[in-house]
């Protein structure tokens, strides 16, 4: 395929939780309320020119058709490049993935190249969106309902402020999925107290299951590498 990537190395990100920190943060985020720090998250997304993400999950099945994790860089405007964990025909299978302006193309399993494809037939939307203030992550921040300031820790060195929220159950299943998207999602959101980056997202609803709860698991590191993406040759 031909796809160019220079960025900084991941750093890994081990988010482990740590005593509740007081009074550690900046005069610039004192006083804030969680409405004020989730929209400061949602503008430093919307300016952020790519990013790196690890989704995992838990509760998923073992038979149907759902997205289950995946590691990747997303870039601005609209592109993707990365591998995408999901369970399709009673088997999880790794499927390299690149989203380039709206297409989608993947390796398929035995192929030995590239293919564009839908990925609704694998249970998931576009990944080249998830930057688009309209349609990608930020629009978490802009949809959180009774948002609540949670105790700050440090991350990785790192002062992060946690804030829960409920989502719109309809919303989080146009970004990852749901079976019953009339219930709400809960979820918690650590937000890096300085920066105003987000961390990492926890949501918990009926992903796999109606009437049962499932989480989702979304680390993004590197705002801001350099991520070149291209289209995959095709054939």
């Amino acid at each position: 395929m031909l796809m160019r990537r220079s960025r900084i190395p991941l750093v890994a990100l081990a988010l482990v939780v740590g005593p509740v920190l007081a009074g550690c943060s900046g005069s610039e985020e004192a006083g804030e309320s969680a409405t004020d720090v989730l929209e400061r998250a949602k503008q430093t997304l919307d300016e952020a020119s790519s990013a790196h993400f690890v989704l995992d999950s838990e509760g998923a099945p073992d038979s149907g058709t759902a997205l289950v994790g995946g590691e990747g860089d997303i870039a601005r405007p609209a592109s993707f490049e990365g591998t995408l964990k999901v369970v399709a025909l009673g088997s999880t299978v790794d499927l390299d993935v690149v989203s380039v302006d709206g297409t989608v193309y993947a390796q398929l399993p035995f192929a030995s190249g590239f293919s564009v494809i839908d990925p609704a037939q694998f249970g998931i939307g576009d990944p080249g969106a998830l930057l688009d203030p309209e349609t990608g992550i930020s629009q978490l921040f802009t949809e959180a309902r009774s948002a609540e300031l949670g105790e700050e820790r440090r991350v990785d060195g790192e002062v992060v402020r946690e804030v829960t929220a409920e989502l719109p159950g309809d919303l989080v299943e146009q970004l990852l999925t749901s079976k019953d998207p009339s219930q709400a999602v809960q979820a918690t959101f650590s937000i890096a107290a300085e920066s105003g980056e987000l961390r990492r997202a926890t949501l918990t609803g009926p992903f796999f299951t109606a009437g049962e709860d499932g989480t989702y698991t979304l680390d993004l590191t590197d705002f801001g590498a350099d991520v070149q993406i291209t289209a995959p040759a095709t054939g």
